[in-house]
């Protein structure tokens, strides 16, 4: 017979954290951060601390009396014990001063009872023979990263070390005058104005449908990973993994698209082509093309990646097309999903560049060049991006005239770069360059 084994679980960690709370109304901020009332395994524990919670979150002080109130006014008081409870609470600890050390004993006997249940989970998961080995490792990683989450709060640093950081950074610059804090686009004049795509922003790329958006994200991503060898993970949600590498081939070899996808390819036009596939074997680009992504497999896989292969920039193609949470409406669930994007470029570290649709309201204004206004389905997408770029044409009938427009830019200038594209070999030049290499 299987011995049935009692879950993690420490109550006089519980007990002496909550004597320390009613003896001390400012014990709690050592705790309130990273302690929640599910953590506890008593339930009677875990009822008391959301009263000392509530009343702190209200601005009262929480003690014996006004604890014992707040539990009347839930009817609670007599679940969690009594009075005589409470009272029985604050005689068993002398003293506050390890209050942190006895929420951190509950938080990770809660970490471990959660694991224990996702590990449950997962064996049940694994003999359900409608999952596929991919959604099954989807799903634990999922759970386990849900898991990891909690425990990776930032803390406060002093100013001095960051000031150290920042001075090392400065005297870097300095010393190397052309180079760049960020990864490097590609295109001079928008390193420039950005010095590169900076570390923990999201950046969004935005434009109507034919206009190029697709075609200049990979680009950038192609010049970072061919020319400076930098890892780049790319979530393609529109767009296959086969049509993704011909444009990465067609701007690598400088070929037109259409031969590459009829077949009509000249002597000369193998040789390059077998010099660009040589050259885009050896770049860290790690394309995704799995439709339909919610922002939690975009986070886990993400961060997967990084582990792996440490990348530097993350590509997401196409915003809107990910899915959040089954929210009220689609401005809520489009909400979330920029947020999740932004909240991913802090976690790991990296650029995001998240390309986005644009509504129909630039076209009914007759204005050719967007407005922050015109990103579609949120205003989220503007508050959260910390750089938004614009490509318009100021004359649909000139396809390869196009206007790059910084239109927000957290941290430095705004304004407009005049670029040349070639959309038969998925390329863009700055404008000036463009007849020297076009």
């Amino acid at each position: 017979m299987v011995e049935a084994k009692i879950p993690p679980h420490d109550l006089e960690a519980e007990r002496s954290l909550l004597g320390a709370l009613l003896i001390d109304r400012d014990a709690v901020l050592k705790v309130a951060e990273f302690l929640r009332p599910e953590h506890f395994y008593r339930d009677a524990h875990g009822n008391i601390y959301a009263s000392v919670l509530s009343l702190y979150e209200k601005g009262e002080p929480a003690d014996l009396v006004t604890v014992t109130s707040e539990l009347k006014k839930k009817k609670k008081l007599e679940d969690v014990g009594g009075a005589s409870y409470l009272t029985e609470l604050t005689d068993a600890v002398p003293t506050s001063s390890h209050v942190e050390h006895y929420g951190k004993l509950i938080h990770d006997s809660a970490v471990k009872r959660e694991l224990i249940n996702v590990s449950s989970a997962i064996v049940e998961n694994g003999f359900d023979e409608r999952l596929t080995v991919e959604d099954l490792l989807d799903k634990a990683e999922s759970s386990l990263f849900a898991i990891s989450q909690t425990r990776s709060r930032s803390v406060f640093s002093h100013i001095k070390d960051s000031l150290e950081e920042a001075f090392d950074r400065l005297d870097e610059l300095h010393k190397n005058p052309g180079a760049l804090r960020g990864v490097p686009t590609g295109f001079k004049s928008l390193d420039e104005r950005l010095g590169g795509l900076q570390n923990s922003n999201m950046v969004v790329l935005a434009a109507r449908p034919s206009l190029g958006k697709t075609s200049l994200a990979l680009n950038i991503a192609q010049n970072a990973a061919v020319e400076h060898k930098i890892p780049v993970g790319l979530f393609s949600l529109e767009t296959s993994r086969e049509q993704l590498v011909h444009r990465l081939l067609s701007a690598q070899s400088d070929i037109d698209g259409w031969k590459l996808n009829t077949g009509k390819l000249e002597e000369e036009d193998f040789k390059k082509l077998g010099e660009a596939m040589g050259v885009l074997a050896e770049a860290p680009i790690f394309i995704d093309d799995t439709p339909a992504l919610s922002v939690m497999e975009m986070r886990t896989k993400a961060r997967r990646l990084q582990m792996e292969h440490a990348i530097r920039l993350l590509v997401v193609d196409y915003l809107q097309l990910a899915h959040g949470r089954n929210l009220e409406n689609r401005v809520q669930e489009v909400s979330e999903i920029s947020q999740a994007l932004k909240n991913l470029a802090r976690e790991l570290d990296i650029p995001v560049l998240a390309i986005s649709q644009l509504s129909r309201a630039v076209e009914a204004r007759g204005e050719p060049r967007p407005q922050l206004s015109d990103l579609r389905e949120s205003g989220s997408i503007e508050q959260d991006a910390d750089v938004v770029m614009f490509l318009y044409r100021e004359d649909d009938e000139d396809r390869e005239n196009t206007r790059l427009f910084i239109a927000k830019h957290r941290n430095g200038p705004t304004g407009e770069i005049p670029l040349f594209f070639k959309g038969e070999r998925t390329k863009f030049y700055e404008a000036e360059s463009n007849r020297q290499e076009g």
